[in-house]
């Protein structure tokens, strides 16, 4: 090899080598020395804007990588709309728009500015659903490339973690800002879910008998209504104390007290019998009819006596079997309207005197990870205990709610009881803690792509928020779902293949 080809070989070797280094990990290109892409993250209370594209300057073509979120519970890609880009500097001003997404959230845009100057990007997004407009102000268009070279600023951050937008979409995902708001202390405890008194009725037997069950439907869970009939008492057989026996002897008694009334009273008249002796017949007749009406009623000969449902609603409990002796008093079933519950919480006596200051409270039904609020219930505090009972450590404190969420009483109840207030207090929802072995971390949302996992103390929570002592600052935005999914993803290292263009 000769001196001229050894060193056009050394020039290529080294070129393409500068070239494969131009490249970074997610497919970006950039320009040895270039220019590097600027990146900007702006929220409406509709949508997301994520966008880098190359410094502006006049006569050159900036494409522009716009990613577009829907903002929700979840964040999701807008993937059908139209999306305009207008640069304005001055007076003078230009757009560009496009019918629909390259890919998923993804819409290519591109300008070629003609004035350089100060201006400003504007976004409008049109869909079926929305219309939005997002606004990037003072944006510089520099008069050429080496202008915008000598503003370059570059920014490192060696603790900021990549989560592609890619990435983010395919899961659940969502951030919210940090914000300062009123919060409550919290008191947790556990309690039961009871009924509201005038909400529940007994149905009892009214005489003593046998049960026979009249009605087919009687389950628990099954709606009845008021009157029907649900059991019948019988003799069934028994010697002794059953409605049937009861029923001839008041029945007797009631005719010998009829015939003793209708004769004193046309002997009282010839003055045969004095007017005490009526009175006193008189008496015992209206006394054996009370009696008598009292088991004859619903009775009827064969089918015993019926006891019918005394409230519409639901049966909560069937408390006898068909064939039972039971005495009259006896509780038979119990059913509930099931529109009014009582929520008892057993609160330690070391909080008495934060009692009076409860208002409302955050609460779970065991087994369910919805969190329930008293007031979203039209509820209110009945009463809290003024002493404990005999051996007991703690004071209960009532609720009345509406059961408008078809809870079931005598369920356990975890509950988050909101006492005083607390000001200006720093609060995130407790799905955006990551616990790690007894740390909390969350992650901060820094750009469009970037994170950066942060240590936080905590302080109480209501079952929904959490109070956070330090580590985040007012206007920050944290990630509330897809936290875990981050934490995953940098754990593999592995990334998905970009494709944003510069």
């Amino acid at each position: 090899m000769n001196r001229a080809s050894y060193w056009v070989f050394v020039f290529l070797f080294v070129l393409l080598g500068c070239k494969q280094n131009a490249t970074d990990e997610h497919g970006h290109e950039h320009e040895a020395g270039g220019l590097e892409p600027l990146a900007y993250t702006l929220y409406s209370d509709k949508s997301e804007l994520f966008v880098e594209f190359k410094p502006l300057t006049v006569g050159a073509t900036s494409r522009f990588a716009t990613h577009l979120t829907v903002l929700g519970d979840e964040f999701k890609a807008l993937t059908e709309g139209k999306v305009t880009v207008s640069l304005i500097v001055g007076e003078n001003g230009l757009r560009s728009h496009v019918d629909s997404a390259s890919s998923p959230g993804i819409f290519r845009l591109a300008l070629k500015p003609a004035t350089a100057g100060k201006g400003k990007l504007v976004f409008d997004i049109v869909t079926k659903d929305y219309t939005d407009r997002i606004v990037i102000d003072d944006v510089t268009v520099y008069p050429d490339e080496q202008t915008a070279l000598k503003n370059q600023k570059t920014e490192t951050n060696s603790s900021e973690i990549s989560y592609l937008k890619e990435q983010a979409w395919k899961v659940p995902f969502a951030n919210v800002p940090v914000v300062a708001t009123e919060y409550n202390s919290v008191i947790k405890t556990s309690g039961v879910v009871t009924a509201a008194p005038g909400d529940e009725a007994v149905v009892s037997a009214k005489s003593d008998g046998i049960v026979k069950f009249t009605n087919r439907n009687l389950t628990v869970g099954s709606p009845i209504s008021v009157g029907t009939s649900m059991f019948a008492i019988t003799g069934g057989g028994v010697a002794q104390g059953n409605i049937d026996a009861s029923y001839q002897q008041a029945l007797a008694t009631y005719n010998q007290a009829k015939a003793n009334y209708e004769r004193a009273k046309e002997l009282v008249k010839d003055q045969i019998v004095s007017q005490r002796e009526y009175l006193d017949a008189k008496v015992a007749y209206e006394n054996a009819q009370t009696a008598f009406n009292m088991v004859g009623k619903n009775y009827s000969s064969g089918s015993g006596q019926a006891n019918a449902a005394t409230i519409s609603g639901y049966i909560t409990n069937i408390l006898v079997t068909d064939g039972q002796y039971v005495t009259a008093g006896t509780p038979m079933a119990i059913i509930s309207k099931n529109k009014k519950l009582l929520l008892q919480a057993n609160v330690s006596q070391k909080y008495f005197h934060l009692l009076p200051s409860i208002t409302s409270a955050n609460f779970k039904i065991a087994g369910s990870e919805t969190v329930l609020n008293t007031q979203a219930l039209n509820g209110r505090v009945v009463s809290y205990g003024r002493n404990a009972g005999a051996g007991a450590a703690f004071v209960p404190v009532l609720f009345e709610i509406d059961n408008s969420v078809n809870i079931i009483t005598g369920s356990a109840v975890e509950f988050f009881l909101k006492t005083s207030s607390i000001p200006n207090a720093i609060v995130i929802p407790i799905t955006s803690l990551i616990d790690e072995q007894g740390n909390f971390f969350v992650y901060v949302q820094t750009g469009g792509e970037t994170f950066e996992k942060r240590e936080v103390k905590i302080a109480e929570s209501d079952g929904e928020n959490v109070q956070v002592l330090n580590g985040l600052t007012v206007g920050e935005r944290v990630v509330t779902k897809g936290a875990y999914q981050i934490k995953l993803s940098t754990a593999s290292g592995t990334m998905p293949a970009h494709g944003h263009e510069h």
